[in-house]
């Protein structure tokens, strides 16, 4: 009776292995350059500089700073509006550049060898 199913000597065949080869020696670079990563900043700001906003690459900010004409207590709301588009803008390059450096990495694939999982 036939055997169905598995591969042919019950090995792994040579292109398997190559594969999973390369697989871990992605998810080693990548491993490598999110640690890289999270220890870079990113800064960026708002108001023509009234307010500067610093990010890790953790996804946490790291320092606000405020020019002195931009704290006016009569309108904290337009500081606040300050401080948010600050701190976007500096996670969005951020996170900008962190897509560019993993795509690098993966050949913009999707999951492994382009499958989604």
């Amino acid at each position: 009776m036939a055997r169905r199913g598995g591969f042919p000597g019950g090995g792994i065949p040579g292109n398997m292995n190559n594969l999973m080869k390369q697989a871990q020696k992605m998810q080693k670079q990548m491993e490598e350059k999110t640690k890289e990563l999270e220890e870079k900043e990113w800064e960026a700001s708002a108001g023509g500089g009234a307010v500067t906003v610093k990010v890790s690459g953790k996804k946490e900010v790291s320092s606000v700073k405020l020019s002195e004409e931009v704290v006016d207590p009569d309108d904290i709301e337009m500081l606040e509006d300050l401080i948010v588009a600050a701190t976007n803008e500096a996670l969005r390059k951020m996170e900008e550049e962190s897509s560019a450096v993993m795509g690098q990495i993966t050949g913009g694939l999707n999951g492994l060898g382009g499958f989604p999982f």
